[in-house]
């Protein structure tokens, strides 16, 4: 990718998809394409709970994260910042919460060969 068009996590996913996981938490889920991909979303010095405290506005201390490497997966979940379905509920699902996730650019270093062309 050029720098107008930098690498993000969803060129590198199969799929990233976000959820709730009852009405008081959210989980995302990252299934990279491979092991390089997975190498780059299970990075903690890249991804980490300071980089999604600040892509959601939660707090670090909250989010837990999982990498399960035999899958090629990054699993992480957080408080909801309004219970499901209350007043001020912008997405009663969860559904469009990894947007933001998605849409990170990932490092340049050694990124672009793991792309795939969109």
């Amino acid at each position: 990718m050029t720098e107008a068009n930098p690498t993000t996590l969803a060129d590198l996913a199969h799929e990233i998809r976000s959820k709730n996981a009852g009405p008081f938490w959210v989980t995302m889920e990252l299934f990279m394409r491979d092991a390089d991909g997975y190498r780059i979303a299970a990075d903690e010095s890249f991804l980490n709970e300071e980089t999604v405290a600040g892509l959601y506005g939660v707090d670090a201390s909250g989010i837990q994260m999982f990498r399960i490497p035999s899958l090629n997966v990054v699993k992480i979940s957080f408080p909801r910042p309004v219970g499901q379905a209350s007043l001020f509920d912008r997405d009663i699902h969860s559904g469009q919460h990894h947007v933001p996730l998605a849409v990170l650019p990932v490092p340049s270093t050694g990124t672009t060969e793991s792309a795939p062309a969109r």
